[in-house]
């Protein structure tokens, strides 16, 4: 358990702190991000895998209602749900109920997301979409 703890503290630090050499070099994105509705209907029902610079980071399932449930790559899902906030899509889960806020773009391979918080740097696109749930076994299943 405590390496998974660990690893997921990782994960959350370098997501929180991403460089400031992204926020000078964007990926070239659309030119409006995403309303609500338009978001809602491309996501809805679909399983969306997100990398940064082509290391994978988790993936994300969108269920009816604006129901959310999050996985870092080999980690715990996280439950959750959406909201649109002044253009931005912001999501809150069970275990953080401190919004993460995005906008979200439509590229042609896909969405394209900025985070919207402190670092206004960290930028995700969308790599792999699917109909299948995650796969959310449960803390300490096993042996």
């Amino acid at each position: 358990m405590t390496g998974k703890i660990m690893q997921r503290a990782a994960l959350t630090l370098l997501f929180a702190l991403a460089t400031p050499a992204l926020a000078e070099t964007p990926v070239a994105v659309a030119d409006a991000p995403l309303t609500a509705q338009q978001f809602e209907d491309y996501a809805t029902g679909k399983t969306l895998s997100y990398a940064q610079d082509g290391i994978v980071w988790g993936s994300e399932q969108y269920l009816p209602g604006r129901k959310v449930i999050w996985a870092f790559t080999e980690d715990e899902c996280q439950y959750g749900h959406w909201f649109e906030d002044q253009g931005n899509i912001c999501f809150v889960y069970d275990k953080d109920p401190t919004p993460q806020c995005w906008r979200f773009y439509r590229e042609r391979d896909g969405l394209h997301a900025i985070f919207m918080g402190a670092d206004g740097g960290t930028q995700l696109s969308e790599v792999g979409q699917s109909t299948t749930p995650l796969s959310c076994p449960g803390p300490e299943v096993g042996v």
